[in-house]
Parts: structure tokens; sequence; C-alpha cells
């Protein structure tokens, strides 16, 4: 399971929405409702986020920015890539 992230609570929000004006199969007005208020909790826990952040100086919040994954690097060389392992030497002084 990958971690909360603020568009997924965006998404889940825009899902009730468009479940709620289904006119064929409308969702539940209680479970809207109850969508609302977990979205409600999470919101003001990325607020609270914010607010640690600015506090501590932190640069990024995992909840606010999608994560970066790093590109895998083979040692493998390839047409691409013949030369995939190099070193990198720098003069002292």
């Amino acid at each position: 399971m990958s971690s909360p992230h603020i568009t997924q609570v965006r998404q889940s929000l825009l899902d009730t929405l468009a479940d709620l004006r289904n006119r064929d199969n409308p969702m539940e007005v209680d479970r809207a409702r109850a969508v609302a208020q977990v979205a409600t909790v999470l919101v003001e826990t990325a607020k609270v986020e914010i607010d640690y952040i600015k506090a501590t100086g932190a640069d990024r919040s995992d909840f606010l920015e999608p994560a970066t994954t790093l590109p895998v690097i083979s040692n493998t060389p390839t047409a691409a890539n013949p030369f995939p392992v190099s070193v990198t030497h720098r003069l002292n002084g």
C-alpha cells in the first residue's frame, strides 16, 4: 500500500462528488458526509504538517509532494550506455 498523498484525497473527494451526482445510483448522503469528514481531518493534518515543516526547517513533505524515485542504474553495459560505471576524480588542494 502506498503512502497517503493529498492527490489521493482530492481524487477521493471528486469520486464522491461524482457518485453523489449520479442520478441512476447516487451515493447515500450519510456515506458522503463521512467521506467529507475524513477528508477534513486529512486536510487538517496537512496543515499541521506544514506548520511542522516551517518550525523545523524541513524542505519537503511526503504527503504534500509526490515521492520521487531515482532511476535504477544498471552496471551492465548496453548500446545506449556502453560505460555504465564511471569514476570521478577530484584534485584536492
